[in-house]
């Protein structure tokens, strides 16, 4: 989108199968791990642009040696800078010559069979080392070391918050990050000691009792006991000090989890591609993890794959489609497309079916799919146009005239490109405001003026600001007749609040122009009510709570709130005409019917919580208090 949102987290595990001198024999390289961890970050580092970490977990360590493994870093080159870090460590320690990947599994930091990496994106507003994942949780037993890691955003911490401290535990931080870490940590505790009773009442001691005990722990019983108060959308991994690897999906399947299984790996990670690129495997042995399902892998390499909980109304994100993964997975591109070909109707519509006299381009770069799907609808369009003119003629066309009509062509054009990067320095508003216009440039000559209409797609509009700053005044310049912002995605009416940093009310044109137009035309009885209904709900079980501000746009169609938001963007002085045309919610439903999560366009939350901070959302908007996080 041409003013991006926050991207959401994103995961990669990989759990080694064979002893390091096999992947030295065959790959040349006891770091094979590591250096398919590093791909399967880089290869994501469009989800995480505030923090990176990994950790690694050795096998085979004996008492008084080092078995877990950590480094972590802030700021969008964080993935370098972990591993060179760790590439850093790796070559100061002192290494006697002759040695082999066995000695190298026994004595160098970060060399291990369990990795697990993660890219993080606030979605919380807390920042800062101590946020980045993977988290740690330490013990003197192997098995009770924890390291975790997520893409996920919990909508009722309070109430998991309020269970565990009930049972007697201290959370260091209120944050679902650190409870999720101690409530996994705490039933990995109590399994630990039911497997010690139980021993030790066998008659087994020592390291032969610790060592059953690493053996036996029963993965899927502590994530089960673990997530069933949990309400939100996630993807957790974790690994345990002893050797145990997981990862877990949530029930409704809101965030995205692939894995690929062989005799030589496990892996994990938030994207299929990006799997596809870094073990060149194709796209039927990548598997999605289903909701609510965990796959998990023991020290002595069992595979298990298995229901952890109970799959609920299936709702998996939609925006991940739209925008937030990679467009080289082969259904994502497919789906995008397919996006800007449904568009095809409204554009022509808008441009008064005029294809001779308009321009097509696309703003941003991540549109540009979408607009390979608007383009071969415009193309089938003007081809059912050629047939029907030549038919029109029958035997009275001239080869002139035949010629002049297969010769038509949707016109085309890179009519702008971005060309700065504002710098925060710049603080005063109208220095600021100047300087916006000039973030994209255009092509001169790419328009007749004042005969051509100009189309540009967008894959979302969601708050609209760079549009009126700085993208139609900059195509205003090339002197189009008409210009027509399009939206491969519907209207953003709702926030988020299962990971993606989405939360505030006052940030969607949507919602502000349906206000606007309440306002306009004397509703304001209904805010008044959406908010009296809403404080009301405050409080109460999250279970009973219904989403009210779905009220407030069942005052007005699509269409009227489209016409309020190309009031509310058009910048004062802009020459052409201004139209902005959104894709519907029943074509985003066609183009992309695998991923029914569509809260954010229809307000259809698949989770208690979400009527709750919606909700929430709404009375701090009400309030003033539009900062504060639902």
């Amino acid at each position: 989108m041409s003013e991006p949102i926050k991207h959401e987290c994103g995961i990669a595990m990989v759990r080694l199968r064979k002893p390091l001198g096999y992947y030295q024999e065959k790959y040349g390289t006891y770091q094979y791990g590591l250096n398919k961890l590093y791909l399967l970050m880089e290869k994501q580092h469009n989800r995480g642009q505030e923090g990176a970490g990994l950790a690694c977990v050795k096998l085979h360590a004996d008492p008084g040696e080092e078995y877990i493994f950590r480094e972590r870093a802030m700021g969008s080159g964080a993935i370098q800078e972990i591993f060179e870090a760790v590439h850093r460590t790796i070559a100061d320690y002192p290494q006697p010559s002759g040695a082999d990947a066995a000695w190298a599994a026994k004595h160098l930091p970060f060399i291990g069979e369990l990795y697990m990496g993660h890219l993080r994106y606030s979605t919380t507003g807390r920042s800062g080392i101590s946020y980045v994942h993977p988290f740690l949780r330490r013990s003197n037993w192997k098995a009770r070391n924890l390291t975790l890691c997520g893409n996920f955003n919990l909508t009722n911490v309070d109430e998991v918050f309020d269970y565990i401290v009930g049972h007697g535990q201290h959370p260091r931080r209120y944050s679902d990050t650190f409870i999720m870490l101690e409530q996994i940590g705490c039933e990995l505790d109590k399994e630990n000691q039911r497997l010690f009773d139980r021993y030790k009442k066998e008659g087994l001691r020592g390291l032969e009792l610790a060592r059953k005990i690493e053996e036996s722990l029963d993965i899927g019983h502590i994530l089960r006991q673990s997530s069933s108060l949990w309400d939100g959308g996630y993807v957790i991994c974790g690994m345990t000090g002893s050797g145990d690897s997981f990862a877990f999906r949530d029930p409704h399947g809101i965030r995205p989890a692939f894995y690929y299984v062989d005799d030589e790996v496990v892996v994990v990670a938030s994207e299929r591609p990006v799997i596809q690129t870094a073990f060149n495997v194709p796209v039927q042995q990548v598997r999605e993890l289903e909701p609510g399902q965990g796959i998990w892998v023991t020290p002595a390499g069992g595979l298990n794959v298995r229901q952890i909980q109970p799959p609920l109304n299936y709702a998996a994100c939609s925006f991940e489609r739209i925008y937030f993964s990679r467009g080289s997975d082969a259904d994502i591109y497919r789906e995008r497309k397919q996006l800007g070909r449904l568009l095809t109707e409204p554009i022509l519509k808008a441009i008064g079916y005029d294809l001779e006299n308009t321009v097509f381009s696309f703003i941003p770069n991540t549109a540009e799919v979408a607009f390979y799907g608007m383009m071969e609808g415009m193309t089938e369009y003007l081809a059912q146009q050629k047939i029907r003119l030549i038919r029109e003629k029958k035997d009275s066309i001239t080869d002139s005239e035949l010629q002049q009509i297969l010769n038509r062509r949707v016109r085309q054009e890179k009519v702008a490109v971005k060309d700065i990067k504002l710098r925060t320095f710049i603080a005063e508003g109208n220095t600021r405001n100047d300087l916006a216009t000039h973030v994209y440039d255009i092509t001169y000559g790419s328009v007749r003026p004042g005969v051509d209409n100009l189309v540009v797609i967008d894959d979302s509009i969601v708050r609209g600001t760079t549009l009126k700053q700085s993208i139609i005044k900059i195509l205003d310049r090339l002197r189009p007749k008409k210009i027509v912002i399009v939206s491969s995605s519907p209207q953003v009416r709702y926030p988020d609040c299962y990971g993606i940093d989405m939360s505030r009310m006052g940030e969607f044109i949507a919602f502000r122009a349906a206000v606007a137009l309440a306002k306009e035309r004397g509703y304001d009885d209904v805010l008044a009510d959406i908010y009296r209904k809403s404080k009301a709900q405050q409080g109460m079980p999250k279970e009973v709570v219904v989403n009210y501000v779905r009220e407030l746009y069942e005052l007005f169609t699509p269409e009227e709130l489209s016409a309020k938001i190309t009031q509310m963007l058009t910048p004062e002085g802009t020459g052409a005409e201004v139209q902005i045309v959104y894709q519907s919610l029943e074509g985003l439903r066609e183009a992309i019917p695998g991923y029914p999560g569509d809260w954010y366009f229809s307000g259809d939350y698949p989770t208690p919580g979400g009527n709750r901070l919606v909700n929430n959302a709404f009375v701090n908007f009400m309030e003033g208090a539009d900062e504060k996080r639902c």
